[in-house]
């Protein structure tokens, strides 16, 4: 889940803009345009005060240091409707910007406090060069709770149709080119620009993907050639034994025709581009729907990852409850007789991974190892998803600074203000055995198994910044995900059980 941010089309709604001379004696006038925004959009008073802040941050940092002393121009300030609150954009042509050469901000001196001010006030903060068209400043703010469901300025809305009750004949096969604007189409009907990744809202990415495979994109048409759904597998990584089945959403009128379940019949049987050891997908756990789906599909719960996106996401035509960050249960199937492997599990896990590996019919032969650092270095993949607030940290080979390394990108992580940290660990590694209760000592703890992962069979731990979490609003369906969620609830350091 490393994917940027999707931009809401202005057809929703207008994008108030507003232009400036760049001079400080107009810096109330961008605030007060800000905050008057923000008020239609929905925003409370407290929340318009932070975004307040921020953007006179922004503009101040325009203002002082975005051109040089003899130059004057101009600054615009844009604030966009997007799924579940507002993205204000400060634009300007001038002197081109590194963000990577931003200091952290450390207490007690004046250096990184603006852009930390910023990320303070805001759920995302991000800056972007655009060459000669100069660069831009975006700071997301999202609406709390049930007012995110008012996001934008109410808009004439088109009448929801019905579901088609008679039982229709259709075809699933591979997308045609042609198909992928409906696929996109498809995806906004169904989540509006809410989707974690953006590539499905680019027709053209889609073809590129599919040509690629990278992604293999299966559709439901009806006999009349009409698109009624769609679902994908997608390869992360060229080195990713396994593929995460994706993106599937059935337009409103053909919900209740089974088009999700022969989707992933297709996605399984379908021929593939590369060998594929398994295939794991995540299910919402607002609902049981796409749970139910896996399930009978054949995949079996392996972890449930807490808060690992935005309340704002969407779900059009399907009850929910929108109160908290939405998060997941990830399922897992083989597509190859699992190997016997040597697994080193966590002592104080061990049973719970046995019997994760059970449902999912694999046997392996379990030890203890005691834990020995070589004087290596450590080898760490990570991503950061600023949309969803969601970081994954993979480690591909430990060091002997393997836990300063992940505390140092923790404290990044929560810096950033991003929600939830994944971090994967290779049961085949000795090291695991001993090292994952160093790293619940900085407050992960347990997720579950991703078998086949991108450096061996995974152990995953998480960890949670400051997230406000009921889990009793989390809808785990089979026994087994209920049973790993009361497992994961009684670990969390911070659950108010």
């Amino acid at each position: 889940m490393t994917h940027g941010d999707s931009v809401t089309s202005s057809t929703r709604s207008a994008v108030p803009r507003l232009k400036l001379p760049n001079q400080i004696a107009y810096l109330p006038l961008a605030l007060t345009f800000v905050r008057q925004v923000a008020e239609q959009f929905g925003f409370d008073d407290v929340a318009r005060s932070q975004l307040e802040v921020a953007a006179e941050e922004a503009v101040t940092n325009v203002m002082h240091h975005g051109y040089d002393a003899e130059e004057s121009p101009e600054f615009e300030i844009a604030c966009e409707p997007i799924a579940g609150g507002i993205r204000v954009v400060v634009h300007e042509t001038g002197i081109p910007f590194d963000p990577s050469l931003i200091p952290a901000y450390q207490p007690g001196e004046s250096s990184g406090m603006g852009v930390f001010l910023m990320r303070s006030m805001v759920d995302d903060c991000s800056f972007h060069n655009l060459g000669p068209q100069g660069k831009e400043t975006h700071l997301v703010k999202y609406l709390a709770g049930e007012a995110a469901q008012e996001a934008q300025p109410a808009v004439e809305a088109a009448a929801e149709p019905a579901p088609i009750a008679e039982k229709l004949n259709y075809e699933v096969r591979r997308m045609r080119d042609e198909e992928a604007i409906e696929i996109s189409r498809c995806a906004y009907k169904s989540h509006g620009y809410s989707f974690f990744d953006d590539h499905i809202y680019y027709p053209e990415r889609l073809v590129e993907l599919n040509h690629s495979g990278d992604l293999i994109s299966g559709v439901a048409v009806t006999e009349d050639n009409i698109f009624m759904g769609h679902a994908a597998l997608l390869y992360q990584s060229p080195q990713e034994r396994i593929a995460e089945m994706t993106f599937l959403f059935v337009n409103v009128e053909y919900r209740g025709q089974g088009v999700i379940n022969r989707l992933n019949e297709f996605l399984i049987n379908s021929p593939k581009p590369r060998e594929l050891a398994g295939m794991y997908a995540y299910g919402v756990a607002n609902h049981v729907f796409s749970q139910k789906a896996l399930a009978r599909a054949d995949f079996h719960d392996c972890g449930i990852l807490l808060a690992t996106s935005p309340n704002s996401w969407k779900f059009k035509g399907i009850p929910g409850n929108p109160s908290q960050r939405i998060s997941v249960v990830l399922s897992f199937r083989y597509m190859q007789a699992p190997h016997r492997l040597t697994i080193y599990a966590p002592p104080q896990h061990r049973a719970m991974i046995e019997k994760l590996y059970a449902s999912l019919g694999a046997t392996h032969e379990y030890r203890e190892a005691e834990l020995t650092l070589p004087a290596l270095d450590t080898e760490i993949d990570t991503s950061v998803n600023p949309a969803e607030g969601c970081a994954e940290i993979f480690i591909a080979r430990y060091g002997s600074e393997v836990v300063h390394a992940v505390r140092k990108l923790q404290r990044a992580y929560c810096l950033e203000q991003v929600a939830t940290i994944n971090l994967f660990l290779s049961l085949e590694d000795p090291a695991t055995c001993r090292l994952a209760a160093e790293f619940e000592k900085l407050g992960f703890f347990f997720a579950g198994i991703l078998p086949r992962a991108r450096f061996g069979d995974a152990l995953i731990l998480q960890y949670l910044n400051n997230v406000d979490l009921d889990y009793n609003n989390i809808s785990a369906w089979s026994e087994a995900a209920q049973e790993l969620l009361d497992y994961i609830r009684n670990l969390d350091p911070f659950s108010s059980l």
